[in-house]
């Protein structure tokens, strides 16, 4: 029985989501890499993943389409962690508004993100 846990990150800053895949994967999780919102709504709808990482300003689709679709189209209750740089404070509670998990405002610490991956995931 396959017990990784699977998280999608939809993050178009490649450094940023490589740092992320290297300290994720070697907490024993399975990163999947969405560099756009369109992308991660097919990794969703194709793994189901048990989280999913998204950032607010993607091209194509934004990480609230992203949460839009997750919570009204897929009616799936995945935790959705939101990534936002300053001063996007009204995405932010759209994020919320839409059913968003838990927010992180850019820069962060992945290793605070991690903690909050293994409270939301217990």
């Amino acid at each position: 029985m396959n017990l990784t846990k699977k998280i999608v990150l939809a993050e178009d800053n490649s450094i940023l989501s490589k740092l992320l895949q290297f300290k994720l994967e070697k907490e024993g999780y399975q990163l999947l890499i969405a560099v756009n919102g369109k992308e991660a709504v097919d990794l969703i709808e194709d793994h189901n993943p048990d989280m999913i990482l998204t950032d607010i300003m993607m091209p194509f689709i934004s990480g609230l389409e992203v949460i839009s679709h997750v919570r009204n189209k897929l009616e799936m209750q995945t935790p959705i962690v939101v990534f936002s740089s300053a001063g996007q404070e009204e995405m932010v509670l759209n994020a919320f508004n839409l059913g968003a998990t838990d927010f992180m405002s850019k820069p962060f610490s992945p290793n605070e993100l991690i903690i909050r991956i293994k409270r939301l995931l217990q």
